[in-house]
């Protein structure tokens, strides 16, 4: 996985950049060589696997918050033709990496290494930039004038890393050896490019801009602490130099000081992750210590991620006597509700649960976390019609989320609809890639003979479409 996500960057951050500082002409000799579409499906592609990985981390709340931050960048960004999806991964090391089509990676290790959320959104910021500003079809284009083989070299580094990560760390070295000096420039350049791009986006979206310089720097001091073996990874996908510093604190040093305020969600997340990780005894006693001492950026965080690891340690009495402490100082939040009703929950209270998050889907309609759970609990009631009303007024705001299908799979198995199942179960198998998969489930959905003309006319058509873009594939 990390070599997968090496290489990746490496994508990212080889290509040329100008050398004065106006953007590049959007509409370039990189658009002819690999376009917006083709991004994307190259990305989506790499996706599947990613998704796959043990380190993929599928947590609702996690997800929704990058998105959200991340959707303020794209918003102000200069280009904004390309849609963007960004996603975590369970890795300690400080990183963050963006791949084609707009799929932007970050590590948990960067959650809690970023001291602000200015300084995460800095990292953001510069990946975005990486995207919008088509640094990989700029590489596409310049390896073509500079002849195939460096290319071919990428491409077999990066499928060698979806089987064989030593490998691919060999294959990328060897593909990298090749005209090394130009690519040290070209990485440079590029890292300047998105860092310049990077502060005019954080300014215009209302984060402070001076945060990246002070990321930067703390990054960079943090090489003579670690070897070069340990070092964070972000240094090495992202070479961090003196100039490169000293030009990203040129480019902020007349912009006006912003204090910019955390949000509560900033803190809540990286509370969160930090009670995710490791052993469940260990968290409960980083959170313990912290509340005793008083060593905390924000309190409702910190007694947030005790009542969290408490209840990952099973410690039931433990989290319910910490959660009301929580309630009694925090403000109403979408992710402290949430917690109350997984307590609510693990303590067998299920129609308490239900209530809670009944009033929560009203309060807090945005929130894909809050609605996951509330089906969830329908169904454990036995209430599968219930679910359906959730599941249906959330697809109809997105209608490609992979998770609330299989809800709906289940829900359908509960009221004894075999055909909505495995309709069902073939939208999870699209949105997780597995295009083989939703065609057989399409298929026994249609040998179910439960449904009527209108709705096996309707999985026959998805059928057809399923057919018709692998047929596509297999002529390219």
């Amino acid at each position: 996985m990390r070599a997968l996500a090496f290489a990746m960057a490496a994508l990212c951050c080889m290509m040329p950049a100008r050398a004065d500082n106006s953007l590049p002409d959007l509409g370039d000799v990189s658009e002819a060589v690999l376009s917006l579409n083709q991004e994307r499906a190259i990305g989506w592609n790499a996706m599947r696997q990613i998704r796959q990985s043990p380190v993929f981390l599928d947590d609702p709340e996690v997800t929704e918050y990058l998105n959200r931050i991340g959707y303020r960048l794209v918003s102000v960004s200069p280009d904004t033709r390309m849609d963007f999806t960004f996603f975590a991964l369970r890795d300690p090391s400080v990183n963050a990496f963006a791949m084609p089509g707009g799929y932007i990676g970050v590590h948990t290790g960067l959650l809690l290494a970023a001291q602000s959320e200015s300084e995460l959104a800095s990292v953001l910021a510069h990946e975005v930039s990486h995207v919008t500003q088509r640094h990989i079809a700029r590489l596409v284009a310049q390896q073509q004038r500079a002849g195939m083989t460096s290319l071919a070299a990428l491409a077999i580094a990066i499928l060698a890393a979806r089987s064989n990560p030593q490998a691919a760390a060999g294959a990328i070295a060897a593909a990298q050896a090749q005209q090394l000096s130009s690519r040290l420039a070209f990485t440079r350049d590029n890292e300047r490019e998105a860092d310049r791009t990077g502060v005019s986006i954080l300014e215009k979206a209302g984060f402070d801009p001076h945060a990246m310089p002070v990321f930067l720097e703390r990054l960079q001091k943090a090489t003579r602490i670690y070897d070069s073996a340990n070092f964070p990874s972000y240094l090495r996908t992202h070479p961090v130099t003196f100039e490169r510093i000293a030009d990203v604190q040129n480019r902020t040093f007349d912009l006006p000081y912003r204090q910019v305020p955390d949000s509560l969600d900033f803190f809540l997340v990286r509370a969160k992750v930090r009670a995710q990780q490791g052993d469940a005894r260990d968290a409960v006693s980083f959170f313990r210590d912290s509340v005793a001492e008083r060593k905390f950026a924000n309190e409702v965080a910190a007694r947030y991620g005790l009542v969290t690891a408490l209840l990952r340690a099973e410690d039931l009495p433990g989290a319910d006597r910490e959660l009301r402490t929580l309630l009694d100082t925090a403000p109403d939040n979408a992710m402290i509700l949430t917690l109350r009703a997984r307590l609510m929950l693990a303590q067998k209270n299920r129609d308490g649960a239900i209530r809670l998050l009944a009033d929560g889907v009203k309060r807090y309609p945005q929130s894909r976390a809050i609605a996951y759970d509330y089906a969830d609990a329908l169904l454990g009631a036995r209430r599968p019609q219930e679910a359906l009303t959730v599941l249906d007024n959330q697809l109809m705001q997105d209608s490609s989320d992979g998770r609330l299908y299989e809800l709906q799979a289940k829900a359908y198995s509960q009221i004894g609809k075999p055909m909505q199942e495995h309709k069902a179960l073939a939208e999870v198998n699209i949105a997780a890639g597995n295009l083989q998969g939703a065609m057989e489930q399409l298929q026994l959905a249609l040998r179910s003979g439960d449904g009527d003309f209108y709705e096996m006319s309707s999985i026959e058509a998805r059928l057809r479409e399923l057919r018709t873009y692998l047929a596509r594939q297999d002529q390219k």
